[in-house]
């Protein structure tokens, strides 16, 4: 192994990676990870439970949800796969870098770092468009619940967090090779 120092930020880049993928195929896709669950929908990335997969989306209640702004902040949803992505390439570069070179180290650190500020955006903008469409259904009395969505995409995001600081001190690891005597 050329570089063991590139491991941990691997390893925390593989398993945002996989977090962010769970989240990205949420409803309409996949009905058992959600951002909210009120009465029989559950919400994900690209739709709800019965809805078509688009992006942005309208929610299917009457009132004050289906506001403009509501509608808006759906579109910044798209950040979760764009995140995913990136955190594949992260993955990438890293098992670059843990076998032969640091570039691919550095470019592992760089673009867990992006993943990480995507995911940071994308989970901010989810829980507070989930949380006021789950206050409003709410004072509607309409039963609506978190799902777990949001937790798994948090904890891809710590992922991202400890990737990016672990690649980053990974940058310095050892990159020689043994000469054998």
């Amino acid at each position: 192994m050329a570089a063991s120092g590139a491991l941990p930020g691997l390893f925390f880049c593989f398993a945002a990676m996989v977090l962010l993928i769970f989240v990205s195929v949420s409803p309409p896709t996949w009905d058992k990870v959600s951002f909210l669950n009120a009465n029989q929908f559950s919400f994900g990335v690209f739709g709800y439970t019965g809805s078509k997969t688009q992006v942005g989306y309208y929610f299917p209640f009457s009132g004050d949800v289906n506001s403009t702004t509501l509608h808006n902040l759906t579109f910044v949803l798209i950040l979760y796969p764009i995140a995913a992505g990136l955190s594949g390439l992260a993955f990438i570069f890293g098992s670059c870098g843990a076998a032969y070179h640091r570039a691919g180290t550095v470019f592992m650190s760089l673009l867990a770092a992006l993943a990480m500020l995507c995911t940071l955006v994308a989970w901010v903008v989810s829980m507070s468009l989930f949380g006021v469409v789950r206050s409003r259904l709410r004072s509607g009395g309409i039963d609506a619940n978190w799902g777990n969505a949001n937790w798994l995409a948090l904890g891809a995001l710590v992922a991202l967090l400890l990737g990016f600081c672990t690649a980053a001190c990974g940058v310095f690891g050892h990159y020689r090779r043994s000469r054998v005597r």
